[in-house]
């Protein structure tokens, strides 16, 4: 048995000379001193020792035991310092190459339109204002001359919240909000987003409008259309072309939506897709303010007149860039994105 012992001692420390990495240490230690290494089952042969030799080849067992453990040691310190050199060598900084600069972030292009727009607003005296997302019944219709059973409120597909409440539908709630807190005269714009069970090329289940209004005594459609050339040739050009045509909004009597001279064809319509042969194309709704609307808060209608309208934030955006999808502005594509 002393010879076994000293040629699995010699064999243990010739291997771990050889061994050059963790695993190769690992193996080695599995190999003489794991549950079925060869050094291990000299050590289960010890009962068959007689008691007369027993302490003398335990104490070689143990002392060959120890070498190989800390033969074991020293290669495993070894292999991984060579690791660390190697890995020190093929990890080293080239300091010689150019660095990648840091991607400086900049404003989402629908907060630029919108900064944009509300620019030009205070800049023709309106104040601005904000209201809560989610909306009660009374403020996002009732009070807006939507009663429950008006089939106006099937041009709105409403987004509901328990408890009877609504994701507010436009920016409209606001102009009520302001006006049962203050008396006129004002100059009103609200901004934020909006929601409605929608989604396609040019519609989305969440969008952001600006709400403008004005009240006082003696307001006319005149000013109306005042206000809103200036801005639309603010943003469009100072000779874009600029119409309003009739239509019909539940909170304003008279009603009117306003068009713009197209891009594409400059007003001249025929095979133009843009406009598809109009020479018009729609930006924006608005009208003076119903006198039922006064009512609702408290306003004597014939005493006071207003105007409102209500501007489509991605609606400006695709045209002053000329997007074709709305659900581009929602994508976060970089590729996108960076060109604004």
């Amino acid at each position: 048995m002393k010879q076994e012992l000293e040629e699995i001692r010699a064999a243990a420390i010739a291997a771990l000379a050889s061994a050059a990495t963790e695993d190769a240490v690992e193996d080695v230690r599995v190999n003489y001193l794991g549950r079925k290494g060869r050094l291990t089952g000299v050590l289960r042969g010890m009962r068959d020792v007689s008691p007369d030799e027993r302490p003398l080849m335990g104490a070689l067992v143990n002392r060959i035991k120890d070498e190989v453990e800390s033969a074991i040691a020293e290669a495993l310190t070894k292999a991984r310092a060579i690791e660390r050199s190697r890995r020190v060598e093929s990890e080293r900084i080239d300091v010689s190459v150019p660095g990648r600069r840091a991607i400086l972030g900049h404003a989402h292009p629908l907060t630029q339109v919108t900064r944009e727009l509300v620019d030009v607003f205070v800049g023709l005296g309106f104040s601005v204002a904000e209201g809560p997302e989610i909306e009660d019944d009374y403020h996002n219709f009732e009070a807006l001359n939507f009663p429950h059973d008006h089939p106006a409120r099937d041009m709105q597909d409403t987004l509901f919240v328990e408890g009877g409440w609504v994701m507010r539908t436009h920016t409209s709630p606001v102009q009520i909000r302001v006006m049962e807190s203050e008396q006129p005269p004002f100059m009103v714009i609200a901004t934020g987003a909006t929601y409605r069970h929608d989604s396609d090329a040019t519609h989305s289940p969440m969008f952001h409008q600006i709400e403008g209004f004005m009240v006082d005594r003696g307001v006319t459609f005149a000013d109306l259309k005042g206000v809103l050339t200036r801005a639309v040739r603010e943003l469009f050009g100072a000779d874009r072309a600029v119409r309003l045509r009739p239509s019909f909004f539940p909170f304003t009597e008279p009603s009117a939506e306003l068009d713009i001279g197209c891009f594409g064809c400059g007003g001249r319509g025929g095979a133009c897709r843009l406009c598809k042969g109009t020479g018009w194309i729609e930006v924006l709704g608005s009208g003076m303010i119903d006198p039922n609307v006064f009512r609702a808060v408290g306003y004597d209608p014939e005493e006071y007149s207003g105007f409102a309208f209500g501007i489509g934030i991605e609606r400006i955006a695709m045209l002053k860039y000329q997007i074709d999808d709305i659900r581009r502005f929602f994508a976060n594509d970089l590729r996108f994105l960076k060109q604004f």
